[in-house]
């Protein structure tokens, strides 16, 4: 009888060949998590295999990868009250304390119904993605400055290969190399391997593709192999945020086969791909693009993307209805912007400013990234926030700078002759009318106002590293978060609310946890090195040490989807369907430490009538969370954590998953794998 590859078998096969007997002690999940390509020696499948075709195919573990959980609500609103204690005084904190148990045991308790209730009825994907994603398209306020993210490439460590057209022409390569390797099902799927001497092998490899889809995710946790959700990548490409009035959205075209390149501030669309995927010469259009020593447009249309998005949005239907758009589409679709600056980096300050705003006109700051290169090389990403997380592009980043170093597409030697190729390149123009040339004219003002008022400086600490913190029993992100807390708290005299996310990438769809890195530990170490004389030094390192702890454990929970934040974010997403359309709310004293930041306006009816926020203290506010408008019928902040005691609540009849009987109670506290990996220090 023949035998076949199941997981029983390959079970034992691998398990034999792994040697389970006499297995080192387990090691700590969440510092090697964060600590992707240090020191610790958990690496990721992907860190040396450059674009070497895959043995198991990219999207093999996606559909078996567990789901985030919901933590319990009292659960959260511990963990809630624990952030809030080192922002407010003993009086405001009893005070938040009454009014959240009040919410526990009243509306926050229907609000968590009707998250699980929705959770249960989106089995594909997460309870927090689409809340994620709204909340970020829902922002009113400029990508640039706000919400695009600058990350920098190393230089290529031989010099001779950082001249522009080199290293732009093997970027773009290795950049068109990576999409098709993802689009061919061929890149090597995003995987922690705690033992990687063991499961990083291609004996692994072989037998874990075998492994039926919706298994392959708990066969390889019994061997410590946790795979990463890869379904941001579809985004990575091809993609724009679309301003709209009120809320973005995201276009996407798969089918796009061209690249946009932006210089001077000019627009220039190629087909990078043809017909059968193969790719082009990039080099002699990069030349010729390069050679163009066409100016500045008086009017530079990049300068839009900078703007507010309703006022971009008014101005982008307006270039519409002026003739523009199929030129507007060519930009929008492009598989990506390349910006070719004709600046030199002086210093690593410049170059900073270069890779998170740069010069409005050569970004098309809605693009799902833009690669940076500057005229000595320096090379930088800057992406839209909306569609993805850093974790994914900072593997898209170490897969194109390992690919185009090591299997470089063409050499300094090899520079191509200038070429007059006018049918392959395609210089757009844009129909500007009066109003349109009014509109990039504010954009560009209102652009340089902020440049002004952003500061960037880098402060290289050279001392001493990570290694001599761990050889401490200090975690090194602990450490820099709490150099943060101690630097704010000089500058300002108060403790920072300070904010920090936290990939949870393990589960399908995964996005980010907010982590609250101020506590009462590092409230104390905070007055305490604000006054250091006062204290001996094994006392400081005391404190040091227990709020590294701390802040372990705040990880540790954060990546298994076991804080507050993102279940809270959940709740209040959906309170509008029931509590705005079925319930009268009167406000009355909301303390700052139970609102959410982004406000959308409840819908204007007399049925809810609206009083303005009363007495709330800004001491815990949010982070940037603009203090309430007044009037009459100002919006309020959702009331996802509002305590219960300060609403007035009639309802007609009982909600829907109030009335559903299937319970969830274990929803808050299902096992997952990380779970089984110790934590320590």
């Amino acid at each position: 009888m023949a035998l076949s590859p199941g997981p029983g078998l390959l079970g034992f096969l691998l398990r034999h060949q792994l040697g389970r007997q006499g297995r080192a002690p387990r090691r700590s999940f969440v510092i090697d998590f964060w600590d992707v390509g240090g020191e610790t020696g958990v690496k990721r499948s992907s860190a040396d295999a450059g674009l070497v075709p895959s043995i198991v195919p990219t999207l093999h573990y996606q559909d078996s990868l567990p789901r985030l959980p919901i933590p319990r609500l009292e659960d959260s609103i511990r963990r809630y009250l624990r952030a809030q204690k080192p922002l407010l005084t003993a009086d405001q904190f009893r005070r938040t304390e009454e009014f959240s148990y009040d919410f526990q045991n009243g509306l926050g308790k229907e609000l968590h119904e009707m998250l699980i209730f929705q959770d249960q009825h989106s089995q594909h994907t997460s309870y927090i993605s689409d809340v994620w994603l709204n909340s970020y398209l829902g922002r009113r306020h400029p990508p640039v400055f706000n919400m695009n993210v600058g990350l920098a490439f190393q230089p290529d460590p031989r010099v001779e290969y950082n001249e522009q057209l080199t290293r732009a022409t093997n970027m773009t390569v290795s950049i068109v190399r990576f999409l098709r390797a993802f689009r061919t099902g061929t890149l090597e799927p995003e995987v922690l391997h705690i033992y990687p001497e063991k499961t990083d092998t291609k004996f692994f490899k072989s037998c874990i593709r075998w492994i039926p889809k919706s298994l392959v995710c708990p066969t390889a946790s019994v061997f410590n192999v946790y795979p990463m959700d890869m379904s941001q990548n579809f985004r990575l490409f091809s993609t724009s945020r679309l301003p709209k009035l009120a809320q973005d959205k995201l276009l996407t075209d798969e089918r796009a086969k061209h690249l946009l390149v932006l210089r001077n501030g000019n627009f220039y669309i190629f087909n990078i791909l043809q017909s059968n995927g193969t790719m082009i010469q990039v080099s002699e259009i990069l030349k010729y693009i390069l050679s163009d020593e066409s100016p500045t447009p008086d009017f530079p249309l990049a300068y839009l993307t900078t703007e507010k998005r309703d006022t971009w949005a008014q101005l982008r239907q307006e270039l519409l209805d002026n003739g523009n758009q199929e030129a507007l589409k060519k930009v929008e679709t492009a598989i990506f912007s390349l910006c070719l600056d004709d600046l030199l980096v002086r210093d690593l300050d410049e170059f900073m400013q270069i890779m998170l705003y740069g010069n409005g006109h050569n970004r098309w700051y809605d693009k799902s990234f833009n690669l940076v290169l500057t005229k000595d090389g320096s090379a930088a990403i800057n992406f839209e926030h909306s569609w993805g997380d850093g974790l994914t592009v900072l593997r898209f980043m170490k897969e194109v700078f390992q690919d185009s170093t090591e299997a470089p597409a063409v050499r300094p030697w090899e520079e191509p002759p200038i070429a007059s190729i006018p049918g392959a390149v395609k210089k757009l123009d844009f129909h500007l009318n009066n109003s349109l040339r009014a509109g990039i004219a504010a954009a560009r003002a209102n652009y340089n106002v902020a440049v002004r008022a952003f500061l960037v400086k880098l402060v290289r600490f050279q001392k001493e590293g990570k290694r001599f913190l761990k050889q401490e029993g200090i975690s090194p992100d602990a450490m820099i978060q709490l150099a943060f807390q101690m630097a704010f708290f000089k500058i300002r005299g108060q403790i920072a609310a300070s904010y920090e996310p936290c990939s949870t990438a393990a589960f399908k769809h995964g996005r980010t946890e907010v982590i609250r890195p101020t506590s009462v530990h590092s409230k104390r170490c905070v007055l305490a090195f604000h006054e250091p004389s006062r204290y001996a030094v094994a006392e400081l390192k005391n404190l040091l040490r227990r709020c590294s702890t701390y802040h372990v454990n705040l990880i540790q929970k954060a990546v298994r989807g076991e804080w507050w934040g993102a279940a809270f974010l959940g709740a209040k997403a959906g309170e509008p369907f029931w509590a705005w359309s079925q319930a009268r709310y009167t406000l009355a004293h909301v303390p700052a430490s139970a609102l959410w930041p982004t406000c959308p306006p409840p819908p204007s009816s007399s049925r809810t009538p609206l009083r303005p926020l009363a007495h709330a203290p800004t001491s815990a506010l949010w982070p940037m969370c603009p203090l309430p408008p007044s009037g009459p019928h100002a919006p309020l902040c959702p009331l996802a954590h509002a305590p219960a005691s300060a609403l007035q609540l009639s309802s007609p009849s009982a909600p829907p998953w109030s009335r559903d009987k299937r319970s969830n109670k274990n929803q808050g506290s299902k096992s997952h794998p990380l779970e089984r990996v110790s934590a320590h220090q």
